[in-house]
């Protein structure tokens, strides 16, 4: 059921989650490595804003069996797989997380977005590149670009 919580209404599930990750990211910040447990806080942060949007979340963290790339998220929005880079910062000291998504990243991107592919049996022209950039805080600040690079621009 839903409750009111300061003034916001709130689902059980929701407090539910939220609070699991809080603890997940607790526990991953204690194993050691706290860029890799903010990344995947944000991840974490972005598959649930893009189920938000509407997108279905059909995998996380896609590795091709050539270790060729990585893909954060893969989703269907309407008919278009969509391939996500999610790009986490805890400040945008340094700019936006987003641009963080070189030339030599969407290389490895478009690599393992063609292994996906192939592997579905969705063509390429189906698909889109799009990047969730997470800035953590309360609340975290989310922007989704959506068709942020295409793959007929040069690598």
């Amino acid at each position: 059921g839903a409750r009111q919580g300061h003034g916001i209404r709130v689902r059980g599930h929701q407090v539910i989650r939220a609070l699991l990750d809080r603890l997940r990211h607790a526990a991953r910040r204690r194993r050691g490595d706290a860029d890799a447990a903010t990344g995947r806080m944000g991840e974490d942060l972005a598959h649930r804003f893009l189920q938000r949007q509407g997108y279905t979340i059909v995998a996380r963290n896609y590795r091709p069996a050539s270790g060729a790339g990585e893909i954060d998220l893969v989703a269907w929005d309407g008919s278009v797989l969509v391939f996500v880079e999610v790009k986490t910062r805890a400040d945008e000291e340094y700019g936006a997380p987003e641009r963080a998504v070189d030339a030599e990243k969407r290389e490895h991107l478009l690599r393992a977005a063609r292994s996906y592919a192939h592997h579905a049996r969705v063509g390429m022209e189906r698909t889109r590149f799009d990047i969730v950039s997470v800035v953590p805080g309360r609340p975290p600040r989310l922007r989704l670009i959506r068709d942020a690079f295409r793959i007929s621009q040069p690598l």
